[in-house]
């Protein structure tokens, strides 16, 4: 869309990349922004969506929360809804991830991917069923988080009535159109702890020398705990986020 058709900004809700990007792009094209954020949200992004001049508007950490205060915003600014994950236009846009990762490493027996709303892995599962069909598409989720899991074992969608994890990137529960895609299009979901994480998120930092949070750590501490799994397969693992406060390292 052009400026000129969005003079009430652009608006979601998000605990962080999705807040940035979105906060970026308006900035560039010179139109407000209104995030909603849990008010839990890591103040390194909070930090990072403020400095890209949009409006944080907090909320408790539900998706209620969140639907219920973006239905607010929507109403009071008159903003166009740009929605987090559950959107075919967003999800096409994160396949792109995938879709680079196979034109660089070509015949992947597997790629896996954090799954919180499923936009990242819906876009992913399309991305290898048109570019690379004989790779087979997993997920990570944290157990304390972990509808996604649970969906996928019973074939509909189940929410998390409550969640506990240090993945604070990945707390949103599925979406309509996302689990549409992910259950005929991912051959599983993993679940790991958030002890498992913190592990595969120290073990980035000090041999990669990559700076992730620990919702991009997810996918790593999967392939860590199902070894079995992936041993003597090319597996691309795609790393979604390094937004971490410093100051309050889990190691």
């Amino acid at each position: 869309m052009e400026p000129s058709a969005l003079a009430n900004g652009v608006a979601t809700h998000s605990s962080g990349n999705h807040a940035q990007a979105l906060a970026l792009a308006a900035a560039m094209k010179g139109v407000p922004a209104f995030i909603v954020m849990p008010r839990t949200a890591p103040s390194v992004k909070k930090d990072a969506v403020k400095g890209y001049g949009a409006k944080i508007i907090e909320c408790d950490p539900t998706l209620e929360a969140r639907e219920k205060s973006i239905a607010e915003v929507l109403e009071k600014t008159g903003a166009e809804y740009v929605p987090p994950y559950n959107d075919y236009r967003i999800i096409c846009g994160q396949a792109s991830a995938a879709l680079e990762l196979i034109e660089e490493k070509a015949e992947l027996d597997a790629i896996i991917t954090p799954v919180g709303g499923g936009g990242l892995l819906a876009g992913t599962a399309l991305a290898v069923r048109y570019f690379s069909p004989q790779t087979k598409v997993y997920a990570g989720e944290p157990e304390g988080a972990d509808d996604a899991y649970r969906s996928f074992q019973i074939g509909e969608i189940v929410q998390n009535d409550s969640v506990n994890t240090i993945a604070d990137g990945l707390l949103t529960n599925l979406g309509d159109k996302t689990f549409g895609i992910i259950k005929n299009g991912v051959e599983d979901i993993f679940r790991v702890s958030d002890a498992e994480i913190v592990s595969a998120m120290k073990l980035i930092w000090e041999r990669m020398k990559i700076i992730i949070e620990p919702s991009a750590a997810v996918p790593i501490a999967a392939v860590l705990k199902n070894k079995e799994k992936f041993h003597g397969k090319k597996v691309g693992i795609i790393i979604s986020g390094g937004n971490v406060d410093l100051t309050k390292l889990p190691f």
